[in-house]
C-alpha cells in the first residue's frame, strides 16, 4: 500500500484526505480526513475572479493541511482543483498560492474527469453488493457544479452541469447583496427552472433514468441525511451508507428553503458554512431523484477524495 495525500479543492470547501491506498484490492485505509468551508467560489459566477478573501481563507486552510500531510509521511500528494478555478480568470495567482504553500501544482480538472473521480471513490467498496443493483448514478452535488456518473464497475457516461449549491444561492437567492431570507417562491420556482434546464443538459449524455441504485455525496446530499436521522450532531459513521427516501428529501427540501437563517443554524448537525447554501443543494438532490424517479438515495461519505487517492496511489512514483 502506498501512503497518499488527496486534497480537493471545491468552490465551498477544501478537503484533505491521507491514506495508505491500493487501488489494485480498492482498500483505502483513513489516517486523517478534513474539511474546511473557505467558500473559494464567492462571486465567481458574477465577477468571472476569485475574491482576494477567498483566496487567504483557501491558502489558510492549505497551510494547516501542509503540516497534517507532513505529520504523516505522505509519499505522494494530488491536489485536485474543481469548479470555482476551472471558472475564474485570475486562477493563476491561486495556483501560484498553492505551490508555494504544498509543493504541488493544483490541477484543474474537466467536469468529466471530477465525475469519474467521484465514482471511483464512492463505488470501489460496493462491488459484490447485491442490495444496491446496478447501473449506479452517483451524484456529487458540489459548490459550483453536480456531476453525472452512471456505471457498472466502471463508468459508462459522465457529464458535469453547473447547478451546485453555491451557484445557485448566489444566482436566484441573492438580492441586494444579500440572501433572501427565507427565499421568495418566485425565486425557488427561478431557482428550480434552472435545475431541470441543467437536468435535460446533463440527460443528453447520461442515461439518469436507466440507473437502478441512486448514491449521493457530497456536504448537501450528507447535511440531507443527519437532517432526515435528526442526529444530534454530524455522525460521519451514521451517515455513510444510510438511506433517505425521496418524500423525505422533498420534507427537508420544503421545511430549509422556508426557514430562516437561525432556525438553519441552529439544526444539530448543521455546518456553518452550509446554513446559507443547504436549501438549493437540497433541491438540487430533490429534483434529480424526481427526474430518476429513484425511491431513496444511498448516502456515501467516500467521494472524489477517495477516487484521488486511489489515482496517485496507482501512479509511479516520480
Amino acid at each position: 500500500m502506498t501512503r497518499v495525500a488527496a486534497v480537493d479543492c471545491g468552490t465551498n470547501s477544501i478537503r484533505l484526505l491521507v491514506a495508505d491506498a491500493d487501488p489494485a484490492t480498492g482498500e483505502l485505509v483513513e489516517l486523517d480526513r478534513r474539511m474546511t468551508i473557505v467558500r473559494l467560489g464567492q462571486g465567481v459566477d458574477r465577477t468571472g475572479r476569485l475574491a482576494p478573501e477567498a483566496l487567504e481563507r483557501t491558502f489558510a486552510a492549505c497551510r494547516e493541511y501542509a503540516s497534517v500531510i507532513k505529520e504523516h509521511g505522505a509519499e505522494r500528494i494530488r491536489f485536485v482543483a474543481t469548479s470555482a478555478s476551472r471558472d475564474a480568470e485570475n486562477r493563476d495567482e491561486f495556483v501560484r498560492g498553492v505551490v508555494d504553500i504544498l509543493g504541488v501544482e493544483p490541477e484543474v480538472i474537466t467536469g468529466d474527469q471530477e465525475a469519474e473521480f467521484s465514482f471511483t471513490g464512492a463505488t470501489s467498496e460496493l462491488k459484490g453488493r447485491d442490495d444496491l443493483p446496478r447501473p449506479r448514478l452517483v451524484v456529487d452535488i458540489g459548490g459550483g457544479s453536480t456531476e453525472f456518473v452512471v456505471g457498472d464497475d466502471h463508468v459508462r457516461a459522465a457529464r458535469s452541469v453547473d447547478i451546485g449549491c453555491v451557484r445557485m444561492t448566489e444566482r436566484h437567492l441573492v438580492h441586494g447583496g444579500e440572501v433572501t431570507d427565507p427565499p421568495t417562491e418566485e425565486q425557488i420556482a427561478a431557482m428550480r427552472a434552472d435545475i431541470e434546464a441543467a437536468l435535460d443538459l446533463a440527460e443528453r449524455t447520461v442515461p439518469l433514468r436507466e440507473a437502478r441504485t441512486l448514491v449521493g455525496l457530497a456536504g448537501s446530499v450528507t447535511t440531507v441525511s443527519a437532517i432526515a436521522q435528526e442526529l444530534p450532531e454530524y455522525d460521519s459513521e451514521r451517515i455513510h451508507h444510510s438511506r433517505v427516501t425521496r418524500e423525505r428529501v422533498r420534507e427537508i427540501t420544503h421545511a430549509l428553503l422556508h426557514s430562516t437563517h437561525a432556525e438553519r443554524a441552529a439544526i444539530p448537525a448543521m455546518h456553518p458554512g452550509r446554513v446559507d447554501v443547504i436549501g438549493a443543494g437540497a433541491l438540487v438532490l430533490l429534483a434529480i431523484m424526481e427526474r430518476t424517479g429513484a425511491e431513496e438515495v444511498v448516502v456515501s461519505e467516500h467521494d472524489i477524495l477517495d477516487g484521488i487517492a486511489f489515482s496517485v496511489a496507482g501512479t509511479p512514483a516520480s
